[in-house]
């Protein structure tokens, strides 16, 4: 038995998720590299893109980190021209962020990178084994008690 081989057999089953999410991490990074944004901030421009206008406290939520972190990714976003920070008209309290048109252009070409990198990432799938990961991975992230 070659030595690739046992240490194939000897990986746990965590080892190798973990191993491809940090691939998945390296290459999320890499990706966006040319609009020099985050990983975070990339994600608060998709729920932006894909819900619209906000509040703060609402995207944070989808974020699932804390306000104070919401915060910072977009004063990030701001600084870069790609979102924009205005008073809830419903509440003065409260504030609304929305994308910018660059922010829109940015996000667009954000979505369409990472839908390749995916492609070239899980090509050698089959559509059959993609769709088996895709059910395990939503399986996993729900939790044991979804499917009771």
């Amino acid at each position: 038995m070659a030595v690739d081989d046992r240490r194939d057999e000897e990986e746990s089953l965590s080892d190798a998720f973990w191993g491809v999410a940090r691939r998945l991490r390296r290459l999320s990074r890499e990706t966006l590299g040319p609009w020099e944004i985050t990983p975070s901030q990339s994600r608060a421009v998709g729920v932006l893109m894909h819900h619209g206008r906000m509040r703060l406290s609402e995207l944070s939520d989808h974020l699932r980190i804390a306000a104070r972190s919401t915060t910072e990714v977009v004063d990030g976003l701001q600084d870069q021209g790609l979102v924009e920070r205005q008073p809830d008209p419903h509440d003065r309290r409260a504030t609304l962020v929305t994308l910018t048109d660059q922010g829109l252009t940015v996000g667009t070409a954000i979505r369409a990178a990472r839908d390749a990198e995916a492609e070239r990432f899980f090509g050698g799938l089959s559509e059959t084994d993609r769709a088996e990961l895709v059910r395990i991975l939503r399986q996993l992230r729900e939790g044991p008690t979804a499917n009771r």
